[in-house]
């Protein structure tokens, strides 16, 4: 078995997704908000890391999933990238997991959407299928509009 990838997973509704544990700088709880006006509809607002301001992107939207039900508080995974640092609200923390390349598969043909522009691919697990994120250009398209 080659040497694997490691992925920090984490759930969107019945989806199980995984972003590359590197570029992962912290897993948080709910963290309380400050609404932007204006904003775009993925991002929920900005909070306080440490008197750091990070942004809220908030997967479930930025993906077109259907809302997080309002019982649901979101968890953060506190992304680290080239202008600082981004949270993503997901439903729940999964855990680290190995994975061995020859496992992934290109996104299927009939995927559609924004999902297709930010799924790199898909990685077949024992019980599940592991969806890998762009998380490059799930932040960059974000923030960048």
């Amino acid at each position: 078995m080659s040497e694997g990838r490691q992925f920090c997973t984490f759930h969107l509704d019945e989806f199980l997704f995984g972003v590359e544990v590197e570029k992962v700088q912290e897993v948080i709880r709910y963290q309380d908000m400050t609404h932007v006006p204006l904003a775009q509809d993925v991002i929920s607002g900005l909070i306080n890391l440490r008197g750091q301001i990070v942004t809220a992107v908030d997967l479930r939207r930025r993906l077109e999933l259907r809302n997080r039900p309002e019982t649901l508080l979101p968890m953060n995974i506190v992304i680290r990238n080239f202008d600082g640092a981004v949270s993503l609200l997901v439903d729940s923390i999964g855990s680290v997991i190995r994975v061995d390349e020859s496992m992934f598969e290109p996104p299927p043909e009939t995927l559609k959407g924004v999902a297709r522009e930010l799924i790199l691919g898909t990685y077949k697990l024992k019980d599940r299928l592991l969806l890998s994120l762009d998380i490059e250009k799930a932040i960059n398209k974000t923030i960048s509009r």
